[in-house]
C-alpha cells in the first residue's frame, strides 16, 4: 500500500486549539455577558445560581476552577463572570509566577470582591500552592522575613477576593489545591449548531456578510471548538474577498478549507498524517505515543492535548493498555481499503 506523506504542512496549525499569535483578534469577539455567551448551558445555568446567590449576599463569589479542552472559552468565561460581578479581573498564568514574591505581591494588590485568573494553573509550582492555601481560605497570608534566627513571619489580612483556575488537565491539580474550589466546571465541546451560532455573531461583529450555509460549513469543520471557528472565518473571509465575491456561502467556505487542507470533518493534514502513520508502519496498531510523535516529528504532549482527543470523540482512534490503534471508521475517512487481518476490528 502506497501513501503519499508530502503534504503541505504550512496551514496544520489552522485547527490547533493553543492560541496563536494571530489570535489576538479574537479578543473583540468575546461575549461580555452570560445573555451573549453562546452554549456551556449546563456550566452556564449553574453559574447564574452561583452569581446572583453571591451577589444577593453581597459576597464574592467562591472560588471557582473552570477546566477542559483548550479553545473553549475559559478565559472568556472568567471575565464573563468579573463582568457579572461588577468588579476587577487580574490576570496571570502558571508558568508566569517564577517566585513567590510574584504571588504575594498579586495578592496584596487586590481589592475586595476582585477576581484573580490564573490560566495553566496546573503548572503552577507546587512550593507556590502553599501559599494559596490560606489566601483561599482564610484571606491571610503569612509571610517570612529573613533568614536564620532573626527571621519573622508577618500576618497579612487579604481582601475578600475569588480565585478563577483554569487548566486542561485538572488530574494534574494536587488534591488540596483542587479541593479549595467551591465550584468546579468542566467545559465540553461545542455541537455544530452552537458553533455556527459564534460564527454568525462574530461575522456580524467582524462587518462579513455570511449565509447560514457558510456558517455552518464553517462551524461543522471547526472541531467543537469556538477559537478554531473564529480562527477558520477570518481565514474564509479573506478568501472570499479574493477568491469571490464578498460573501461566504457553503460553496465558498468548502472551497477555502478545502484549500487550507480542512476536511468535512474537521480533520487537517497533522491528523490524517498521524492516522495514515499508524496504518502504515503500525498496521494500525497498537502504537506507545511516543513511538508515534517520534515517527511523525511532532512533541508526544501536543498529540495527547491537542489532536487526540478529537480523534477519539469522532471515533477514529481508541486507546488501548498497548497503545493506540486506529478504528476502521478512520480507514474508511481516509479511503483506504480495511485489511481485518491485520487488526481486529474496533
Amino acid at each position: 500500500m502506497s501513501i503519499n506523506f508530502s503534504e503541505d504542512t504550512n496551514d496544520e496549525i489552522i485547527t490547533t486549539a493553543v492560541s496563536l499569535p494571530e489570535d489576538s483578534a479574537e479578543v473583540s469577539l468575546r461575549p461580555k455577558r452570560l445573555t451573549e455567551y453562546i452554549g456551556q448551558s449546563k456550566a452556564k445555568g449553574n453559574l447564574s445560581v452561583f452569581i446572583d446567590a453571591a451577589k444577593m449576599r453581597n459576597e464574592p463569589l467562591d472560588h471557582v476552577l473552570l477546566h477542559g479542552p483548550p479553545g473553549l472559552g475559559k478565559t472568556t468565561l472568567a471575565a464573563v463572570i468579573a463582568n457579572e460581578m461588577g468588579v476587577n479581573m487580574r490576570i496571570t498564568s502558571g508558568p508566569a509566577i517564577e517566585r513567590p514574591g510574584d504571588l504575594v505581591a498579586m495578592l496584596t494588590n487586590l481589592n475586595e470582591g476582585d477576581i484573580l485568573f490564573v490560566d495553566e494553573i496546573h503548572r503552577l509550582n507546587r512550593a507556590y500552592e502553599e501559599i494559596l492555601y490560606p489566601a483561599m481560605e482564610d484571606f491571610a497570608i503569612d509571610i517570612i522575613i529573613g533568614k536564620g534566627p532573626s527571621a519573622n513571619s508577618l500576618h497579612l489580612d487579604l481582601p475578600h477576593f475569588t480565585l478563577i483556575g483554569a487548566t486542561t488537565r485538572s488530574g494534574q491539580l494536587t488534591a488540596p489545591l483542587r479541593d479549595r474550589f467551591g465550584v468546579s466546571l468542566r467545559l465540553e465541546l461545542y455541537t455544530p449548531e452552537e458553533l455556527q451560532l459564534i460564527v454568525e455573531r462574530s461575522a456580524g461583529i467582524l462587518n462579513v456578510d455570511i449565509e447560514k450555509d457558510g456558517a455552518y460549513e464553517i462551524a461543522s469543520r471547526s472541531r467543537g471548538t469556538p477559537r478554531i471557528a473564529n480562527r477558520l472565518l477570518r481565514r474564509v473571509r479573506d478568501y472570499a474577498q479574493v477568491r469571490a465575491n464578498g460573501v461566504i456561502t457553503r460553496e465558498v467556505a468548502d472551497r477555502a478549507l478545502s484549500s487550507l487542507e480542512v476536511d468535512k470533518l474537521g480533520l487537517d493534514a497533522l491528523d490524517r498524517r498521524m492516522l495514515r502513520s499508524i496504518i502504515e508502519f503500525y498496521k494500525g496498531g497498537p502504537v506507545g505515543l511516543d513511538t508515534l510523535a517520534a515517527t511523525i516529528n511532532e512533541e508526544a504532549v501536543t498529540l495527547e492535548d491537542v489532536y487526540e482527543p478529537y480523534l477519539l470523540q469522532k471515533g477514529f482512534l481508541t486507546r488501548t493498555p498497548r497503545g493506540r490503534c486506529v478504528t476502521r471508521k478512520a480507514y474508511e475517512h481516509l479511503g483506504i481499503e480495511f485489511n481485518g487481518q491485520q487488526q481486529m476490528e474496533l
